[in-house]
């Protein structure tokens, strides 16, 4: 059965990833916004689509201040940058952003072409109103600066961690609840828990990036904390030995747990969001964090590739998330999943079972649970309903752009 829901859900968001190009302007009509929403389909993964069912002025801005923070990380990411030249343009890239001839090369594939094409991005900004502009200019200011600073500087302690998340995904937060804020269409979250939103993402790719992170040429960066790591390795990249297999899955449930006390907050976050279309766009990153929380954990394939939530059921997250209820029943089953993959052996144990506890204990209290049954194993897809799935999809397609 799970394989059927996932087929469905394919197949949906296939349907809406083509509603979503349809909406894309012409070219010919306004070349800087057809550039910017034709990138955010590139560089934002699966949420485009999310992001572009928000209503007009609150799309654009989101829109613009997504590849205007993709811009930034692709500066701070590119380790080809000579330091000094890298710092230059972190703390003065919210000045670039009102200056359409400016760009920098860097990154690759279309993140190089986002930093080439730069200039629409600016012309778009310069067209959003000015309470966005002046949020999103802000935001970019203050990420920027804290870039820098983890330029030059090592992350050693837990508090560093958290700082460095801070400015690389809390600020997010931050700047996605000023401008729903601005829209009208929200009161003004707390900076609490809107840092606590970005944390939590930040930290499921932190962690889940790890292989990739670590192999990254011509430099490595990363951003485990040395007060965590080192309680079980010498040094960070041992992790990825095999003979430190039973050390490396014990740092990383460290690393998990770690992350689980922010799960609290992020639900009251959700849990006051009135629109429809904001509470998706934050909602449905959210439990995919949740998911590859319990993924991850005690996983030792973190250290050997890619780990993350497949294809099939983050469509049938994305499809099925439309309230609160659908957030605190994926909330809890994942963290049950969690839950049942924590070895008592484990010195973190006590602590995960501790945080878990508090994350289910906050979504059976809502009252609101359902019974949806996710399964973090690969279902075993029948190759029948995969063929049928993509010929519906096609055909659906089809009808639309010929519309």
């Amino acid at each position: 059965m799970e394989a059927v829901w996932e087929a469905v859900a394919l197949v949906k968001l296939r349907v809406a990833a083509g509603r979503v190009k349809l909406q894309i302007p012409p070219q010919e009509e306004e070349e800087h916004w057809a550039f910017a929403y034709d990138m955010l389909q590139k560089v934002s993964r699966s949420f485009a689509f999310v992001i572009q069912q928000l209503g007009p002025d609150l799309r654009n801005a989101v829109c613009i201040f997504y590849l205007l923070l993709r811009a930034l990380d692709t500066v701070e990411d590119d380790t080809s940058i000579p330091t000094e030249v890298k710092l230059t343009i972190l703390q003065e890239f919210h000045r670039h952003v009102y200056n359409p001839s400016w760009h920098y090369s860097c990154g690759t594939g279309n993140y190089r072409v986002l930093m080439d094409k730069f200039r629409y991005v600016s012309t778009a900004f310069l067209e959003l109103d000015q309470g966005c502009q002046e949020a999103i200019k802000e935001i970019t200011k203050r990420m920027g600066e804290g870039m820098s600073k983890f330029i030059c500087k090592e992350v050693e302690t837990v508090d560093d961690y958290d700082e460095y998340c801070h400015y690389a995904a809390g600020l997010v937060g931050y700047g996605l609840s000023r401008l729903f804020h601005a829209a009208g269409t929200e009161n003004l979250a707390s900076d609490q828990l809107s840092n606590s939103m970005g944390l939590f993402l930040q930290k499921i790719h932190i962690i889940g990036d790890y292989f990739e992170d670590i192999s990254e040429i011509p430099k490595r960066r990363m951003f485990w904390p040395r007060e965590i790591w080192s309680k079980y390795v010498e040094k960070l990249e041992d992790l990825k030995y095999k003979e430190n297999s039973e050390k490396a899955v014990q740092c990383l449930n460290d690393m998990v747990t770690n992350a689980l006390i922010h799960a609290k907050d992020c639900l009251q976050y959700m849990s006051a969001l009135k629109d429809d279309t904001v509470f998706r766009l934050c909602a449905i990153p959210q439990i995919m964090a949740m998911g590859n929380f319990a993924i991850c954990y005690n996983n030792v394939n973190v250290f050997r590739g890619l780990v993350k939530m497949r294809h099939g059921l983050t469509a049938r997250v994305i499809d099925e998330t439309k309230s609160m209820s659908d957030v605190y029943t994926a909330f809890y089953e994942f963290s049950s999943l969690l839950e049942s993959k924590i070895d008592d052996n484990d010195p973190s144990a006590a602590l995960t079972r501790k945080r878990v506890d508090a994350i289910k204990k906050t979504c059976k209290s809502s009252g609101l649970l359902k019974r949806r049954g996710y399964d973090l194993e690969k279902p075993k897809y029948m190759p029948v309903l995969i063929m049928l799935a993509l010929m519906l999809a096609a055909v659906v397609l089809g009808v639309l752009y010929a519309k």
